[in-house]
C-alpha cells in the first residue's frame, strides 16, 4: 500500500483530487476517472432512491465498486442542496451519500421515460426504491413486470414499515421508526421517564447497511440459480432486529417466569472527569478491578456490596455515587494514564470536532480528504471494509444533475439520434 492520490473528471472538465491515506497501487482508467476493481465490479445498479436510507445503501455498493445510476427527476432530488451544511449549490449530506455514482435526469411521469427505464431495467442487475407502498406498481413496474423485464434483476425495496398492516400507509421518517420501535423509550433519561430521540438518523442508517447486505446476498444467490429476486427491507424489521439483543434480551423469553427487568440506562458509561468526560465500559471481573485500581477504590474488591456484578446492581445508587466521586477527583489526563495502565476499556469524550483530529483516526486513514469539483474542498470516512485483492474506495465524486445522461443512455443500448429525440422531448436531460 502507499500513500497517493486520485482524480476524478467530471463532464465539467473540472477535476475532483481524492487524497487518501492509503490506497493499493493498482488500478485501472474507467470513464476518466482512476477506478481499482472492487468486490461488486460489473454490477449494474439503478438507483431510484431518495433521501437517506436508499441513497446510502447504494453509496456502499457503490463504494464497493458497483456502476450506479441515480435516476433523478428533473430538478433533481431534495437532498442535493440540503437544508444546510452545503456550499455551491452542494450539500454535505448528499455529496457523501451519492459519491460512486453517475447521474441520469429521467422524467417518470411520462410514457416516454418509463420506456427508457424499461431498457435500463432490462440491462440492470440490480434496481432499488425506497418509495411509499404501490409506487413501483402505480408507475407500470410491479414485481411481475419486472420480471418479464429481466429475469436475472434483483429488485429491493426499501420501506418504512413493509407493504401491509394498519401503518403501511403513512409517511414514515426515522423518528417514525424510533418510535414504534422502543428505540426512543430506551433513550429515556431516568430521572424523568421522558423519551428521547437518538441524535441521529439511525434508523435510516442502520437499515441502508442491512439493505446493501440484502442485495449483495441476493446477487450471489443468483450466482447459483441464474434468477433474481425481490427483497424487501424495512425499517421497522431493521430496527428490532438492530435493538433486539442487548436491548430487548428480557423479552426473547414468552411467558412470564423470566421477569421482565428495567433496561439499564447507559448515562454511567459517561463520567466528569476535574476537567472534562471520559467513558469507560468494564465488563470482565479483570476489568473491574483494573476500575477500582484506577480510582483507588482497592476496597471495594472485598466489600461484599460491590464485589459482584449482581451486588453492584443491588446496590447501585451507592455504587454509583462512589463512581462519581472518585472520577472527579482526576483529570482526565491523569485517568487516561491510569485507566491505560490498568487495561480498562476507555475512551476520552471527542468532540465532533475532535474526531477529525483524533490520533487513531488519523492512524487508520479513515478519513479521505479531496477537492470537489464545484463544493470545493471536502472531509468524508473511506469505506469501512479494507479488502486485500478488490479494494474499496471513493471512485467518483458525487455526479452534478444529469451529468452522466448521454453515457449512460448510450451503455444501455440507445443511439445518439433516440439520445437528442428524448432530449428535445424534455424526457432526459
Amino acid at each position: 500500500m502507499i500513500s497517493t492520490s486520485r482524480w476524478c473528471r467530471h463532464e465539467s472538465g473540472k477535476t475532483c483530487r481524492l487524497s487518501s491515506h492509503s490506497v493499493a497501487e493498482k488500478g485501472a482508467q474507467d470513464n476518466g476517472g482512476f477506478k481499482m476493481s472492487g468486490p461488486l465490479d460489473g454490477v449494474r445498479v439503478i438507483d431510484l432512491t431518495t433521501i437517506y436510507s436508499g441513497p446510502i445503501a447504494t453509496s456502499i455498493l457503490g463504494d464497493h465498486g458497483a456502476d450506479v445510476v441515480k435516476i433523478e427527476a428533473p430538478g433533481g432530488e431534495a437532498m442535493r442542496p440540503g437544508f444546510r451544511h452545503q456550499r455551491n449549490g452542494v450539500s454535505g449530506p448528499f455529496a457523501m451519500m451519492n459519491r460512486n455514482k453517475r447521474s441520469l435526469v429521467l422524467d417518470l411521469s411520462e410514457d416516454s421515460g418509463k420506456r427508457v427505464l424499461e431498457r435500463l431495467l432490462a440491462g440492470g442487475d440490480v434496481v432499488v426504491e425506497n418509495f411509499r407502498p404501490g409506487v413501483m406498481e402505480r408507475l407500470g413496474f410491479g414485481w411481475d413486470r419486472l420480471q418479464t423485464l429481466n429475469s436475472r434483476l434483483i429488485y429491493a425495496s426499501i420501506n418504512g414499515v413493509g407493504p401491509t398492516g394498519p401503518y403501511a400507509n403513512r409517511r414514515v421518517y426515522d423518528a417514525v421508526i424510533q418510535a414504534i420501535s422502543g428505540m426512543a423509550s430506551l433513550q429515556a433519561d431516568p430521572k424523568v421517564e421522558r423519551p428521547q430521540m437518538i441524535n441521529t438518523l439511525m434508523c435510516d442508517k442502520l437499515t441502508s447497511i442491512t439493505a446493501a447486505q440484502n442485495i449483495c446476498s441476493a446477487l450471489y444467490a443468483r450466482e447459483k440459480t441464474g434468477r433474481g429476486q425481490r427483497v424487501e427491507i424495512s425499517m421497522l424489521d431493521s430496527s428490532l432486529f438492530f435493538l433486539w439483543p442487548d436491548s430487548m434480551g428480557n423479552f426473547t423469553f414468552v411467558g412470564d417466569d423470566i421477569p421482565k427487568t428495567p433496561y439499564g440506562s447507559h448515562a454511567h458509561f459517561v463520567r466528569q472527569t476535574k476537567d472534562g468526560y471520559i467513558a469507560t465500559m468494564p465488563v470482565q471481573p479483570a476489568e473491574w478491578s483494573g476500575l477500582f485500581t484506577a480510582l483507588e477504590l482497592d476496597a471495594l474488591l472485598a466489600d461484599e456490596r460491590f464485589a459482584t456484578p449482581r451486588a453492584r446492581q443491588a446496590n447501585s445508587v451507592l455504587f454509583q455515587q462512589l463512581i462519581t466521586d472518585s472520577y472527579a477527583r482526576f483529570t482526565t489526563a491523569e485517568l487516561v494514564e491510569r485507566l491505560s495502565e490498568n487495561e480498562v476499556p476507555f475512551a476520552e469524550i471527542n468532540s465532533r470536532e475532535a474526531v477529525i483530529e483524533d490520533p487513531q483516526v488519523k492512524a487508520m486513514g479513515a478519513l479521505v480528504e479531496f477537492e470537489h469539483p464545484f463544493g470545493g474542498a471536502m472531509r468524508q470516512p473511506r469505506p469501512p471494509g479494507r479488502f486485500s485483492d478488490t479494494e474499496t474506495d471513493i471512485f467518483r465524486c458525487s455526479p452534478q444533475l444529469g451529468e452522466h445522461t448521454d453515457d449512460v443512455l448510450d451503455e444501455y443500448g440507445f443511439d445518439s439520434d433516440e439520445i437528442q429525440e428524448l432530449r428535445d422531448q424534455g424526457t432526459v436531460a
